[in-house]
């Protein structure tokens, strides 16, 4: 029960009960973005290598079936940085389809690496993609998203459009806003366009719900969200409003020691309130405070308090 890559399941607007699966082990990104809630960027690349090789993740996916732990409805590989950076990307998406065949695989990106061919060929084995485009105005792509070197606003636009030329899956773009860098007339002019083109499934314009890595990052108000989602409308003709979320396994199945695991694995990689942790995990919230108390106790984790009231984090 010792997982390394694996945490969750998570509760998620676009996926549902996410099992979600770290292919970085470190914040290694080829961005260094205001609002990432996982902290800053400790390796800025574009280096493709098996930051976490496909046998270690394989191996954890297998144990988590074997095991009957709960089942997601997607598994999701994205965790602490940029997951198309790891280059056994195509090798883990076709053994977690193996192991899971009646679970999508879904991949969150930042997009960065689509202008590759063999990034966008590894890709085209999962069911669900998430790209993130932020903005397409180059002085507000330079200040939100913060890119390494080598990472061209301009390439991410076309590899965009290539992987969907090619790309026969659900691809889910999300645009997060910021209050005054990228929340401004000429993005969303540019995104119209640029989305007509893209025809992607579904589009998610969203903006923080918790601090980011920089103070500079400022949630956009709810007002322009709606103004953008309105303007949005007429070329995301396909954009779908989240569902309500309901666990698919029962409580009964999960011990006491497995709640504590997946809490654990789970608030590594994002701060959450013990509603958020017994709604994903299929739990009652007693049980899950119980183990919380536990945990606080071990100074395993601490509370969150830069996030709100309630929330807690793993000591890492």
């Amino acid at each position: 029960m010792d997982f390394k890559t694996l945490y969750g399941p998570v509760r998620s607007g676009r996926l549902g009960l996410s099992l979600g699966v770290d292919l970085l082990g470190k914040r290694i990104c080829s961005m260094d973005c205001l609002y990432c809630e996982v902290g800053p960027t400790l390796a800025h690349t574009l280096q493709r290598l098996p930051y976490t090789p496909a046998k270690v993740v394989l191996e954890e996916l297998s144990s988590w079936r074997e095991q009957k732990l709960p089942t997601p409805e997607h598994i999701t590989l994205g965790g602490l940085g940029e997951p198309c950076l790891n280059s056994d990307l195509p090798e883990i998406i076709v053994g977690a389809r193996k192991l899971f065949p009646d679970v999508p695989v879904a991949v969150l990106t930042n997009s960065t690496l689509l202008c590759d061919p063999d990034v966008r060929r590894e890709l085209a084995f999962a069911q669900v993609v998430l790209p993130s485009l932020d903005t397409l105005v180059e002085r507000e792509f330079l200040a939100i998203n913060r890119p390494c070197r080598g990472v061209v606003l301009s390439q991410i636009a076309v590899g965009l459009l290539d992987f969907r030329r090619e790309y026969a899956g659900a691809i889910n773009l999300e645009i997060l806003l910021l209050q005054n860098i990228n929340d401004t007339r000429e993005n969303l002019a540019l995104q119209k366009d640029f989305i007509a083109k893209l025809r992607p499934d579904r589009v998610d314009v969203v903006t923080m719900t918790r601090p980011g890595s920089s103070p500079l990052a400022k949630a956009a108000d709810p007002q322009t969200l709606a103004a953008w989602r309105e303007a949005l409308k007429p070329v995301a003709r396909l954009t779908k409003a989240p569902g309500q979320i309901q666990p698919r396994f029962a409580a009964e199945t999960i011990s006491k020691v497995a709640a504590s695991e997946l809490i654990l694995n789970s608030l590594r990689r994002r701060p959450q309130t013990p509603d958020d942790l017994a709604a994903a995990i299929g739990v009652k919230n007693a049980q899950v405070r119980m183990v919380i108390d536990e945990l606080l106790f071990q100074e395993l984790i601490v509370p969150a308090k830069d996030f709100g009231d309630d929330f807690y984090r793993a000591v890492l």
